[in-house]
């Protein structure tokens, strides 16, 4: 019975401090992440806002993010167990037609798994 206690007051006090995920302004959540590695263009439509509001990224866990605009179009992991996700903002390599060199939003996060680092990488 004391272990059912404790659980129960463990679960209450980590939903209570838990914070709010973030709404990004200008993104529409189901066309991003319908639009695999930006091949239809949405992503593309809402890159000046993604411009506007990655800051509000900085910070979350790794499946606040995934939450927030679906899983990656690549990861990558790097040493010390930092990871990098790549979202395309315009059509990726894996689309029919791509620019050589295409624009993307980079998520670097750290060995604990919070996003330290958020950029666009433009051509």
């Amino acid at each position: 019975m004391r272990q059912l206690r404790s659980a129960f007051i463990f679960l209450v006090i980590t939903t209570a401090c838990s914070k709010p995920l973030p709404a990004l302004e200008g993104i529409d959540h189901d066309k991003w992440t319908s639009d695999k590695n930006a091949c239809s263009g949405d992503r593309t439509s809402m890159k000046k806002a993604m411009g506007t509001e990655m800051e509000k990224l900085k910070g979350l866990a790794e499946m606040d993010v995934i939450t927030l605009l679906g899983r990656p179009d690549e990861n990558e992991l790097y040493k010390r167990n930092q990871k990098f996700y790549y979202y395309y903002l315009t059509p990726g390599p894996d689309c029919p037609e791509h620019p050589p060199i295409p624009d993307k939003l980079v998520i670097r996060f750290n060995a604990m798994g919070f996003a330290q680092l958020v950029s666009m990488e433009s051509q």
